[in-house]
């Protein structure tokens, strides 16, 4: 259970458990120990606990480079998102990006993760206010790590639940609505459900489950992300009469992979860091079992992926592998420590297998997603949650299953509210012209390619 200040993870890289030849190791002293191979279990058995001060440098450490991670992951959306839409709308989908993080970074700052963390007490909802750092060379050991580092860490999943909405909607929702409506998601609607869990909130209470995310920052994206793809509409040309539906390419599977590959680097903070600790062997194994699972799934998802698309289109589709990696990893994100080997290859592949087979399904329904990211991190990670207590005896089905619809029921009604306050205000789609024109000359005047665009003079 990721929490913010999770005492109860945090209790053992306090109270110490790793043995001083691992700090020992750590500090480059190991060689003269390999000089001797027969003093090291004397050595062991007779060294001292980890230190409060020691703990707290790895565990701020891991939340450091966690986060890191998962900052980079903005990078991947960026460079996915911008394979995936048409060559005339990839300057607007880098702007999005680089614009959502970094609203995401003022937003909680400012009230996000007061209201997701503080003063939760098993209810439904924080306190409002910003968040105060320690002190310039602070040094309290009762938190067992930096705020600021905690602080950084939760706020990089935040900005991940936003990114998740911007693809979705690609390629006709003008600009400043969609940040309008990334600053209510980001400063309140994903801390609010954020508290009922990793705050301590009710959901918390009764034993639901989610380690990383696969709910509480995934679907959260997807449940925004579907109410804005119902009231902004599809694409222009994209369904035709009788069910037509009209192919519309991205401009560069090369940025696609590379976003996706960016992404699957990326989640090993996301889901290894939220271990939460780093100052006991038992959490650094931990860490690498989480790693080695997160991996697995993803590998998983995009083998299923291949063979499935082969089965049913006779060809390989490179989008469907891409998406295949994202489910396995969003599927494994809520619960990547307790699985088997086996059971992580499953979850992963399942993740896929939805993928694959939803995809066509909102065509079917008209539902226009640019980049697949409702089945990728909406239904994906409703599996990956719901799946938990296959691998987690601590959890039952039902309690998944009431966290799952808590969650998506609040977020996609509020979502809704906010897309038609918007869309009936300031209003929410280009015109026509605009869209057939690209959101990239007539939105932001910036084309990412114009040597290639109409009117262009060559050299």
């Amino acid at each position: 259970m990721k929490t913010s200040i999770s005492f109860g993870r945090l209790a053992p890289a306090l109270a110490g458990g790793a043995s001083a030849v691992a700090i020992a190791a750590l500090c480059g002293v190991t060689a003269a120990l390999a000089q001797d191979t027969t003093a090291a279990p004397e050595a062991a058995a007779a060294a001292p606990a980890v230190t409060p001060e020691v703990a707290y440098i790895f565990n701020t450490l891991l939340f450091l480079i966690g986060g890191f991670l998962v900052m980079w992951m903005a990078a991947g959306f960026a460079m996915l998102e911008a394979g995936l839409v048409r060559s005339k709308n990839v300057s607007m989908q880098c702007l999005k990006n680089i614009a959502l993080y970094s609203v995401a970074g003022l937003l909680f700052w400012l009230t996000g993760y007061n209201l997701m963390y503080t003063g939760v007490d098993g209810g439904f909802i924080g306190s409002f206010g910003p968040y105060a750092f320690d002190a310039v060379g602070g040094n309290a050991l009762d938190t067992g790590y930096s705020t600021a580092s905690d602080w950084f860490y939760q706020m990089v999943f935040c900005a991940t639940a936003a990114s998740v909405v911007s693809g979705t909607l690609a390629e006709r929702i003008k600009l400043w609505p969609f940040m309008l409506f990334t600053v209510v998601l980001t400063g309140l609607m994903y801390p609010i459900t954020g508290s009922w869990q990793w705050g301590g909130g009710w959901l918390s209470e009764m034993g639901f489950s989610d380690f990383a995310g696969s709910t509480l920052v995934h679907s959260v994206g997807g449940w925004a992300a579907l109410s804005g793809a119902l009231i902004l509409g599809a694409r222009k040309g994209k369904y035709g009469p009788g069910g037509q539906v009209t192919p519309m390419p991205g401009s560069s599977m090369p940025l696609a992979t590379l976003g996706t590959f960016i992404l699957w680097l990326g989640w090993f903070g996301f889901n290894g860091a939220s271990q939460l600790a780093m100052g006991t062997i038992g959490d650094v194994s931990d860490i690498s079992r989480i790693f080695a699972n997160t991996n697995l799934a993803a590998a998983a998802g995009v083998v299923v992926a291949m063979i499935l698309t082969q089965i049913l289109y006779k060809k390989v589709d490179v989008t469907m592998a891409l998406n295949g990696a994202l489910a396995g990893l969003v599927a494994i994100t809520a619960e990547p420590l307790q699985p088997s080997v086996l059971q992580a290859i499953i979850i992963g592949g399942v993740g896929a297998v939805i993928v694959v087979f939803a995809v066509p399904l909102l065509d079917k329904l008209k539902i226009d997603d640019v980049v697949g990211a409702i089945p990728v991190h909406l239904l994906a990670g409703i599996w990956g949650t719901f799946i938990v207590p296959w691998s987690n005896a601590e959890t039952s089905f039902g309690t998944q299953i009431v966290g799952i619809a808590s969650i998506g029921a609040f977020t996609f009604i509020v979502s809704a509210i906010v897309w038609l306050v918007l869309k009936a205000t300031v209003g929410i789609r280009v015109s026509e012209e605009e869209e057939i024109l690209g959101l990239d000359k007539v939105e932001i005047g910036v084309e990412a390619y114009p040597e290639f665009g109409t009117g262009s003079q060559r050299m």
